[in-house]
């Protein structure tokens, strides 16, 4: 009996052994079936109303909207309004509202692509069809055409501002924030305040 016990033991120890160099190696078999996982739950701190219910630590929201079509002939165009709220330090103004027009969204996107290492996603498409003369509608100042536009710009700036190497782009601070796109200005990256 003492002879098997002792079988028993050196049996046992070369399991431990094998299973110990199947884990070591990455391997998964039989043996290890036994292998409890540690579904321990990270410690947290206990959630307030503050926390669930009050403004984001970090956000940006940004609307394209009140398209409005100025001009007569060949100078006619539509500008959109470009909304900009946010807490991230990046930006030196937390809110700012400022007109863009179709041709300011195509400067932006140039630049990004020439300055960044960002894909730039696509604009929304320039409808040369909708540019021809002699069309029964009114083309592109036709009011479903500026809406899906409208849209489709909105989903453009949202996801290049929202992007982080985009953020440190002077184009995009100066597209969002200033007046007026100064379309000769020094490219370079913004610093955090």
């Amino acid at each position: 009996m003492f002879y098997f016990e002792g079988e028993r033991r050196k049996t046992h120890t070369r399991i431990q052994a094998n299973l110990t160099s199947s884990v070591a190696a990455g391997r998964t078999g039989g043996e290890m079936a036994d292998t409890i996982a540690d579904t321990r739950r990270l410690f947290t701190k206990p959630q307030n109303l503050n926390d669930a219910y009050g403004p984001p630590s970090n956000f940006l929201e940004i609307d394209v909207s009140n398209p409005e079509t100025i001009g007569v002939g060949r100078g006619r165009h539509t500008t959109y309004e470009v909304r900009l709220k946010t807490n991230l330090p990046i930006f030196k103004l937390k809110e700012s509202c400022v007109r863009r027009r179709y041709s300011d969204f195509e400067w932006l996107r140039a630049e990004l692509e020439r300055e960044s290492k960002v894909v730039v996603p696509p604009l929304p498409g320039k409808a040369l069809i909708r540019q021809l003369p002699f069309r029964g509608d009114d083309g592109i100042f036709d009011d479903s055409f500026i809406e899906e536009r409208r849209q489709g710009l909105e989903q453009f700036l949202n996801k290049v501002a929202g992007h982080p190497l985009a953020q440190n782009e002077r184009c995009l601070h100066m597209f969002l924030q200033e007046e007026s796109v100064d379309k000769n200005y020094t490219p370079s990256k913004v610093r955090q305040a």
